[in-house]
């Protein structure tokens, strides 16, 4: 990509309080850092976007993003993420913005580049590209707190359940984990905002169906899983053994 080709995009990490898995995650402790300093390091690793905000409704967030110098915005309370991600959007200037979402530590800076270029240069104009990765581990198929993805012929997301699919009664198919890695335009975010949550997305709790039930284009992308996400407690733990055997050394 040249220089006049390269796109102004953001990286936005919302990060609340109040989850309902896990209160408090954004601030858990990992290799001695918070979880929220993790994500934006690796956001500080690509090289397709111009800087890293956390987007925040807490002030203890915004205290210990202080506390690291990591730039932070305050929203209002939001519905989802996206949402979050939409507010402080209104504060910031970019041609695009790239949802990083605070529970993926190990996120790959490769990854983030590549749903910021493909943003720039699909063909056909989409929404938003969402990363995702194949599913390699058996039981992640059936762990409701990983978000399975299916697309069509052309990479057009067509349905994300915490659910298996596509059920396998037939052929074995190969499985999609949707990454916490979303790209979007500053017209796209707006749209998101000013939609009704919808039947599916307030079903599965996975915000991308708003998009694809109002019938707006979301891109799959695939690409390199950087490392495990932390949904509960449970995953902290694999994800501080994870940062002690694999991580380490390249943060």
């Amino acid at each position: 990509m040249s220089a006049a080709q390269t796109p102004d995009h953001l990286a936005i990490i919302p990060a609340r309080w109040g989850s309902t898995r896990f209160p408090g995650k954004p601030l858990a402790d990992l290799g001695g850092h918070p979880l929220f300093w993790h994500v934006h390091q690796r956001c500080l690793r690509a090289k397709l976007i111009v800087g890293a905000v956390v987007a925040t409704d807490d002030p203890r967030i915004v205290k210990a993003c202080e506390t690291y110098d990591v730039p932070c915005v305050l929203t209002g309370p939001c519905a989802t993420g996206t949402d979050r991600v939409a507010q402080a959007a209104q504060q910031l200037t970019a041609d695009g913005y790239i949802n990083v979402q605070g529970d993926e530590p190990f996120i790959d800076p490769g990854a983030i580049d590549a749903v910021s270029y493909a943003l720039a240069n699909d063909p056909l104009g989409a929404d938003a590209v969402n990363a995702c990765t194949p599913i390699d581990h058996p039981d992640d198929v059936n762990d409701p707190n990983i978000v399975k993805a299916v697309g069509d012929s052309e990479n057009n997301a067509l349905m994300f359940s915490r659910l298996p699919i596509p059920f396998a009664r037939g052929q074995h198919p190969g499985y999609l984990r949707q990454l916490g890695l979303y790209a979007m335009t500053g017209s796209a975010l707006l749209t998101f905002a000013e939609l009704p949550q919808s039947p599916l997305e307030r079903a599965e709790s996975v915000e991308m169906l708003r998009l694809i039930e109002h019938g707006h284009r979301v891109r799959l992308l695939r690409t390199r899983d950087g490392g495990p996400a932390v949904d509960t407690p449970a995953d902290l733990d694999q994800a501080r053994q994870y940062l002690r055997q694999w991580a380490e050394p390249h943060l």
